[in-house]
């Protein structure tokens, strides 16, 4: 068991998310930064559909019952173990007692911490993700809170050397400044050549309107020329709107199921961890790609996490 000492109603239990149900009305939700989330896991030596706890308000602190492997992922910010400095991206050994400490971040927005076995929160609807925006999921269907107290699974692949391991950045994490990599979507053709112009030209600015359903952007009016009515149409993770404000609003790991404002863009799978550590005030810019430079994008990932995996089971001992 893990007690929860210190945390906020955003603090929530996450997993991959709810996959396959969109047509039926339910969103993704899962982690923000999905690649934050895979890292952690297999650092540890979960499973990839394991959950952990994915930290957005600080600080946070909790206090293990018993021994466990843990690691702390994404966001970079202070942590200390019963205090102990812990890197970022690292995995270390808990003992009974110890207190892990995470301070407010100072880059990115999203800390995950995983623990070996993973949070054992009940399965629903195929994933222990929390969908805050509904009130199910994780645990209780909401935030964690103060004198919370989870279980953790009971499998335990090995233990670390003493100090832990780490992890190298995944692909693009070190390379700041680079545009969000997006395909073009249905209504791109609506928009005028001007429009989509200042799309990719833009630097645009992350406002306070921004949570795990989407993040609202603040720049030039993109104008459509062929001003359509649509019907509500179906939308995933990634797909950029342009409502008539003329300001691009991002669905994110929340996002409704389906929506009528025309759809611009849809950014690229392996880019969204970015807008999952985007803080308000942050600069992002687009670039517009082709669809197998998505795919090989996608590609560099896995093939980082493979490796991830094959190194940290070479450090645990049985």
């Amino acid at each position: 068991m893990i007690e929860i000492l210190s945390s906020g109603a955003l603090n929530t239990v996450q997993d991959r998310g709810r996959r396959g149900l969109l047509s039926s009305g339910v969103s993704r939700s899962g982690a923000m930064d999905i690649v934050a989330l895979d890292a952690a896991n297999a650092l540890v030596g979960n499973k990839p559909d394991a959950a952990a706890i994915e930290v957005a308000a600080f600080p946070f602190r909790l206090r293990f019952d018993v021994a466990a492997t843990l690691a702390v992922t994404g966001a970079l910010a202070e942590t200390r173990l019963s205090g102990r400095r812990v890197p970022p991206w690292w995995a270390i050994e808990a003992k009974a007692g110890d207190e892990l400490t995470i301070d407010p971040p100072t880059l990115g927005a999203r800390v995950y911490v995983a623990i070996g076995g993973g949070a054992d929160v009940p399965l629903l609807l195929g994933a222990r993700a929390t969908e805050l925006k509904s009130g199910y999921g994780g645990h209780e269907g909401r935030g964690l809170k103060r004198g919370d107290r989870l279980s953790v699974g009971l499998r335990r692949p090995g233990k670390l050397p003493d100090g832990g391991i780490g992890a190298p950045l995944p692909p693009r994490r070190r390379e700041a400044g680079r545009p969000l990599r997006v395909l073009p979507a249905a209504e791109w053709p609506d928009f005028s050549e001007e429009a989509r112009r200042l799309f990719v030209e833009t630097s645009w600015r992350v406002t306070a309107e921004a949570d795990r359903q989407g993040c609202r952007l603040d720049g030039p009016e993109l104008v459509r020329e062929q001003r359509r009515e649509l019907l509500s149409h179906g939308i995933v993770p990634g797909t950029v709107q342009v409502p008539p404000a003329g300001r691009p609003i991002v669905q994110l790991a929340e996002a409704n199921t389906c929506g009528g404002y025309p759809k611009i863009a849809t950014v690229i799978d392996a880019d969204l961890w970015w807008l999952g550590q985007a803080m308000p005030g942050d600069d992002l810019r687009f670039v517009v790609v082709e669809r197998s430079e998505a795919l090989e994008a996608l590609r560099e990932v896995a093939e980082w996490l493979d490796r991830l995996r094959g190194a940290a089971a070479l450090y645990r001992v049985s």
